[in-house]
This record gives C-alpha cells, structure tokens and sequence, in this order.
C-alpha cells in the first residue's frame, strides 16, 4: 500500500479546484469563475488499488495584499506545503502571470518535488501547438514531471494520477477506503451555501461574503440544519436577501437540491443573514468564522 498526501497550487482562479473534483471523481472543493473561491485548506481522497492519495486544495496565491483575509488566504495556502509528499503546482494553458510565478516560488522552496499540470488543454484545438509551452514550462523550472490535463472533460487525469502516485510513501492508508473528502458535514454544507451565494452574486458581493452553520441534526432519513450568512454591511445583507427574499430563497433552494443529491437524503435548510462589520479585515472575526493561516 502508497498512501500520502499532495498539495494543489496555484493561482487564483486557475482550475485547482475543478481537477481536485476530478481527481477525487466526486465535488468535494467548490468551484467559481471568481478568484480565490476556495477559501480553506480542503482534504479529497483518491482510491485505487494499493494506492491513495490525499489531495490538499488551497487558496490561489497572489501578489496583492490587500486585506487581512487576502493575507489569511495567502498564509493557509503556503503552510499546506508543509508536512506534504509532492507539490502539484497547477498552471493554465497560455496564461501565465505574475501570480504563477509567486506560486512557484512557494512551490520551489518547498524543498519538494514538485510537477506541473498544465491545465485547460482542450482550449487548443491543435495540440501540436502544446509543445513549446509545454518546453517553455519546463524552463521555468525542473518540474519532477509536467503533464498536459483538462480538468473539465477529464483528459489524462489517470497519467496525472499515477505520476503523483509515484511520490506516495509505503505505508497505509491515511482514510478509510470509502471517504473521500477529509472536513466534516457542517464545513460541506457551509461551503455549498457559499458556493451558491458567489455564483449567483458574483458581481455584486465577490467577497464580501461568509457562511457558517450554527444548528445541525443528522438522522438516517433526514438532516435539518441552520445556516448564517455574514456579511459586513447593511446594504449587503438587503442584496443577499433581494427583493421579498427572492434571492435568499433561490439560494438556500440551490443549496438544498445539491446537499441532498450528495448525500442521499432529505435536507431541510434554512438560511439567515447577518452583518459583522468589516469582518474581511478583522483577524479576530477571521478565526471566529474558521478563517487558518
């Protein structure tokens, strides 16, 4: 048995998360056209036979600075390099950038080996033309390996997955063999509300939002549970809301139908909105609401 532990990089908005979920075959990260969607170091397991491997998906580095979550986020994403077995430093086909270069070099000091997915191929029709960005990538740096992949239609993840298994240390598995995501139910739902909340608000409030779970009961049939969803304005709180309670209600709908595909059961959902004033920008309202780094 090879079993270890694989941390994702890259930065934002690159596609980390989306070929986590592929990888894993399952959602376990979630996923927007916005920026540093992924908020929190997250845990998807792969298995196969003899093989696992824990893929830690983070925060996309970047540059600028601006607020004390974008420097939460930016601490969280380099420290889950640490204690891991291989670095996957993600990159995007043709659009390489100032904030690729801060993730590699993360990457690079990392002392690990470290191997490149170029991802979003299927963007080039023809391949052929994959070749020099692929030896330009390899200038970069002396990646362990680099291998071309599309986390959307699933193109060469089985040889991006046995390159990093290649890496896995002997020894058992770290999970059992039927979990494949390592936070627990409450952080599932929490990110599944926000994930709803950024795709349907995504111009209005990018990131000005956060969402917590304050009530939980899970039975066998049926699991009922109480979100909050922060915000730091008034204004903000009457946007998610919208007109009536449109919006909210749309939202907690989405959230609901989702949650109960993933999990099989019948989920009762209901959301709230509250302000915490500048919380973004407040170390002590970050760890409150579960904010590493």
């Amino acid at each position: 048995m090879r079993s270890g532990m694989t941390t994702v990089v890259g930065r934002p908005n690159v596609g980390k998360s989306s070929l986590v979920n592929a990888l894993v075959g399952q959602k376990v990260s979630i996923v927007s056209r916005r920026p540093q969607t992924t908020r929190h170091r997250i845990h998807g397991v792969r298995n196969r036979e003899g093989v696992q491997i824990v893929f830690v998906d983070t925060p996309g580095l970047h540059e600028r600075e601006q607020r004390e979550l974008n420097r939460v986020l930016n601490r969280a994403a380099t420290g889950a390099i640490e204690g891991v077995d291989v670095v996957l430093h993600v990159v995007e086909s043709g659009q390489w950038r100032s904030d690729d270069d801060l993730a590699l070099a993360r990457a690079k000091a990392s002392g690990l080996p470290v191997v490149a997915a170029l991802n979003k191929v299927d963007r080039q029709a023809d391949k052929s033309k994959l070749l020099p960005e692929l030896a330009a990538l390899g200038a970069r740096y002396d990646y362990a390996d680099i291998v071309p992949v599309s986390a959307t239609h699933g193109d060469n993840l089985d040889t991006l997955a046995d390159v990093l298994a290649g890496f896995m240390p002997e020894g058992p598995a770290l999970f059992p063999p039927d979990q494949i995501q390592g936070h627990d139910l409450a952080f599932t739902i929490a990110e599944c509300v926000r994930e709803k909340l950024t795709r349907m608000l995504h111009q209005e409030l990018p990131y000005a939002l956060s969402v917590g779970v304050e009530m939980l009961e899970d039975s066998e049939g049926l699991l009922r549970t109480r979100a909050v969803i922060w915000v730091e304005r008034e204004a903000q709180k009457k946007i998610v809301i919208g007109a009536g309670g449109e919006t909210a209600k749309r939202v907690g709908t989405s959230a609901r139908r989702e949650l109960e595909r993933q999990l099989g059961k019948k989920v009762y959902l209901q959301t709230h909105v509250r302000v915490r004033a500048n919380w973004s920008d407040d170390p002590a309202a970050l760890r409150a609401l579960g904010y590493e780094g």
